[in-house]
């Protein structure tokens, strides 16, 4: 299944890090950026997750949270986070239930092995938990600002 735009968001209450938790009724009547990354720590993922965090002033005054999303531990996360200064929560999925709800769960290839792993996808929600416009396939630079783009023509 792989969701769309129009389409609610499905309901999720993951742990994050820092022991806290997030949950689509938590967000609801806030708009945010759900961004889901294959694995902390790695090349792509830092640079996505410093990138929206230089940008991430720029979504709260857009009223936006910022939300990462991946199957890796809470304490992965914390470590993650701490490297990176992020100052937008961290999600993990373990077993992936979200992932897959999303159509983010997908076959993947690399040096001619086929496996299994999170297509670097982003949602961004409406206040009222609705999928305004997703990206599938992502690749790094200059995402953030496509998503920041599309995020202040919804703002207004």
């Amino acid at each position: 299944m792989t969701l769309s735009p129009g389409d609610t968001m499905p309901d999720f209450d993951l742990p994050t890090d820092g022991g806290g938790r997030i949950s689509s009724a938590q967000l609801k009547g806030r708009p945010y950026v759900l961004y889901l990354y294959p694995k902390d720590d790695t090349p792509g993922c830092t640079l996505e997750a410093q990138t929206f965090a230089s940008r991430y002033g720029e979504f709260e005054a857009l009223g936006f949270e910022v939300v990462g999303l991946s199957k890796d531990s809470v304490s992965s996360h914390d470590r993650f986070k701490r490297k990176c200064g992020l100052s937008f929560p961290l999600a993990s999925d373990e077993d992936g239930r979200l992932v897959e709800a999303l159509g983010s769960w997908v076959e993947k290839s690399n040096y001619g092995k086929t496996y299994m792993g999170i297509d670097r996808s982003t949602f961004l929600v409406n206040a009222e938990g609705m999928i305004v416009r997703t990206w599938r396939g992502v690749k790094v630079p200059g995402h953030v600002e496509d998503v920041l783009a599309v995020a202040t023509e919804v703002g207004h």
